[in-house]
């Protein structure tokens, strides 16, 4: 999934395209305007290409889900790239576990290769799984970094369209959960990120906002979605673009009430495991 990219796309294509998993590839390309549909026709026609008109966020991932042939899809931005075996293993573990949604492998973020800030959150998961689960369970995922089994992303309807990006992860997730299924994070499933520098950190602050204040009123129970509110505003800087957000998120609020599904005791036990964590995560804090 791609927009604007064009540069750090055609690099991502090479790499992947010389894995040698050797799986088929979908680029989404959502409403770029710099020439990156055309670059990657001429450079890698065994390529499936989708040209949105309109930058459809998260729902180009939704795009792709409808072409795919294979039990599988594993989510690859233009800026992350799944390292050799990566592919397979995740394959491995979802053909070896008929319960498990997602598979979400370890980042080490480029050129210095450390471990993504976010990883010891997804290792030291508190969140209670059953005893054949092959590593932590999650109730959170990274989309860039993670394989999912599709009848499972088809059954809660993928990404939802309201949120677009920035955190659209978190709702999928725990509706996975809601509905039995569970998601672990790999070890061994490696994906190098190499940030790109084409990126809005103030827009995907607002977004991230938005999204996290609508996921925990749409599905928490009220005591729980207050915390969850107080955490987010007590983190995020007291300036215009935090205003925006939460008035946006505001707005959005006649459809969160009327989509609210509180999600089963078993699943908000987790997610209240995961509150002390979050409020201490350098990953999570909303600046920029």
């Amino acid at each position: 999934m791609t927009h604007n990219r064009r540069p750090e796309l055609l690099v991502t294509l090479r790499h992947m395209t010389s894995l040698p998993d050797r799986m088929p590839i979908i680029v989404v390309d959502n409403g770029s305007a710099d020439g990156t549909s055309a670059a990657v026709a001429a450079e890698f026609p065994g390529v499936t290409l989708i040209r949105s008109e309109h930058n459809l966020g998260a729902l180009g991932r939704n795009l792709a889900a409808e072409r795919i042939r294979t039990p599988y899809m594993a989510c690859c931005d233009d800026d992350t790239r799944w390292q050799p075996g990566a592919l397979s293993r995740a394959v491995a573990l979802l053909d070896r576990y008929p319960g498990l949604a997602s598979v979400t492998g370890r980042c080490l973020v480029a050129p210095t290769l450390v471990e993504d800030p976010i990883t010891p959150e997804l290792r030291d998961s508190p969140v209670p799984g059953p005893a054949w689960l092959p590593g932590p369970a999650l109730l959170g995922v990274l989309a860039g970094l993670s394989m999912f089994r599709l009848s499972a992303f088809r059954e809660v309807g993928g990404f939802s369209p309201r949120m677009w990006l920035g955190g659209e992860e978190e709702l999928l997730t725990i509706d996975l959960a809601a509905r039995g299924w569970w998601c672990c994070w790999a070890q061994d499933v490696v994906i190098h990120h190499e940030p790109s520098r084409a990126r809005d950190p103030r827009r995907r602050r607002q977004l991230g906002i938005r999204n996290t204040l609508w996921t925990s009123w749409l599905r928490r129970p009220v005591p729980s979605a207050w915390r969850a509110t107080r955490r987010v505003l007590g983190s995020a800087p007291r300036d215009l673009a935090t205003v925006v957000a939460v008035w946006r998120a505001v707005r959005g609020l006649p459809w969160v009430l009327r989509e609210r599904r509180v999600v089963p005791a078993e699943v908000e036990r987790g997610l209240c495991l995961l509150e002390d964590s979050q409020r201490r995560s350098i990953a999570r804090r909303y600046v920029g």
